[in-house]
Parts: structure tokens; C-alpha cells; sequence
């Protein structure tokens, strides 16, 4: 008993009560945000290691961003990074971060599919393809299911078989020794399904973007739902990305 009340004292609670409300401690790094301050675009641009960072006017695509932090360490006074790990949208166009805007990432209700929240409201179940990931954003995902955080109270689960599946989430920037696989288990799911994109590399390519051994057919041919950024994802931020795809307030 001594044993557990040190470890409370040290730690505090360890469940969270309300995972959407949250603040995160220590170092991580969440949304960006812009200032309109002049600096060197063109090294700014070049800094980037992904080519998240464009200029005129300065903006950083999320879906790109490695959450590395060097252009807020080289150029502090033009990007900073707030703790806000709600990053999740319906629209890829709503991950890129542009300079003076600083208004929350948010999904787009309208462009929710009606049968997600009418069929998969109350329980969502999906099977998680990890498509030459590095098991990062996978080890996150599990931990979005520990005692902590508890994705499961909102009734979202992780099954083994994509044919006891809602929809599957995507890891990893698809390997072309991945992308029949890939195709394979969403095949299997049963209609209405959704699709997942989870992480930087299964949104972009991330670092592995422009390797010939990559594959990414799948995404052309297919409807994305929902896009979670994070390198790898916080699981606040995949919590917060589901219960915003299904329109949940947390209980």
C-alpha cells in the first residue's frame, strides 16, 4: 500500500478523467503557431528536412512536419509550438498552419459522412495496418488504450481481423511490399468502412516521401476520413481525432 501511495504522490492520478480537456506536461510539442515577424523565408524554407515549410506567406503543413522543433529553435521569434495536441481534421487542407492564424485545427463536421456517426456513434472498431511503419506511431496507438488513457471507454476498439472491423488506421508511408496487403485488408472490412491515416509518414511519406520504394496508390483511390498528424501521435491527439470523426463528447 506504501508502495502505491509513493507512487501517487510522485505521479499523481494516473487515469485521466477527461482526455479531452487534459493539459499535457513536459516537453511536447503541439500545434504551431506563426508570428507575422520578418526572418530569412528562403532559410527558413530550407531548413525543413520535409519540406513542410513554405513561404510567402510562411506556413507549415502538418501533414508533413516532423515535430522536429529546429525551425522554432533557429527562428524562435517567427514559430513557437503551444501544447495543443488537438490536430486531427477530415480535410487535408485544414493541417497546414499558416503565419498570423492562430485558430484551432478542427474537423469538419459537414464533411463527416452521415453513416459514421449513425453506425459507428456508439462503437467504432478498427484494425490497424501498419504499412512499413517504424512502430512509433503503432506504440502510441496501443498506448491510447492503457489504463491512462482508455480509448475503449468511448467505445473504440482494436480488433484483430479487418472482417470485425469498422475501418481500418493506416501507419507507416506504404511500402510497395505493403500496398497489396494494404489493399487486401481494407477489402475485407465490411461496408460502410472508414479509412485512418495516422502519423506523418501514412499522411505524406514524411522523410520516406520521396523513395521509390514507397507505394501510396491507396490513398488516390480511396476516400481518407480522417488525417491525425504526429510524429509519432500523442494519444490525446488520436483520442481527440476519433471523438471529433464521431462526433462524441467525452463522458
Amino acid at each position: 500500500m506504501f508502495d502505491n501511495l509513493k507512487i501517487m504522490w510522485h505521479q499523481g492520478k494516473q487515469f485521466i478523467p477527461n482526455p479531452t480537456t487534459v493539459e499535457v506536461p513536459g516537453i511536447f510539442r503541439g500545434r504551431p503557431v506563426i508570428s507575422l515577424a520578418k526572418v530569412d523565408e528562403s532559410k527558413l524554407v530550407d531548413l525543413c528536412p520535409t519540406k513542410a515549410i513554405s513561404s510567402n506567406p510562411v506556413s507549415i503543413d502538418l501533414g508533413k512536419c516532423t515535430f522536429c522543433g529546429e525551425c522554432a529553435i533557429q527562428f524562435p521569434d517567427k514559430i513557437s509550438f503551444t501544447k495543443d495536441y488537438k490536430l486531427s481534421s477530415n480535410e487535408r487542407e485544414r493541417l497546414i498552419i499558416r503565419e498570423g492564424d492562430d485558430s484551432p485545427i478542427e474537423v469538419n463536421p459537414d464533411k463527416i459522412r452521415k453513416e459514421i456517426h449513425k453506425l459507428f456513434g456508439g462503437s467504432l472498431k478498427l484494425r490497424q495496418v501498419s504499412a512499413a511503419g517504424d512502430n512509433s506511431c503503432e506504440w502510441e496507438l496501443n498506448a491510447s488504450n492503457n489504463v491512462q488513457f482508455d480509448v475503449s471507454r468511448f467505445g473504440v476498439d482494436f480488433v484483430a481481423s479487418p472482417r470485425h472491423a469498422d475501418g481500418i488506421v493506416i501507419t507507416g508511408p506504404i511500402s510497395e511490399n505493403m500496398a497489396e496487403p494494404l489493399e487486401r485488408c481494407y477489402n475485407a472490412v465490411p461496408n460502410p468502412k472508414i479509412i485512418i491515416l495516422v502519423g506523418t509518414d501514412a499522411i505524406s511519406g514524411g522523410i520516406f516521401a520521396d523513395s521509390p520504394a514507397l507505394n501510396r496508390e491507396f490513398l488516390e483511390n480511396h476516400h481518407i476520413d480522417l488525417y491525425i498528424p504526429g510524429n509519432p501521435v500523442h494519444p490525446l491527439t488520436f483520442i481527440n481525432g476519433i471523438l471529433g470523426l464521431l462526433r462524441m463528447k467525452s463522458r
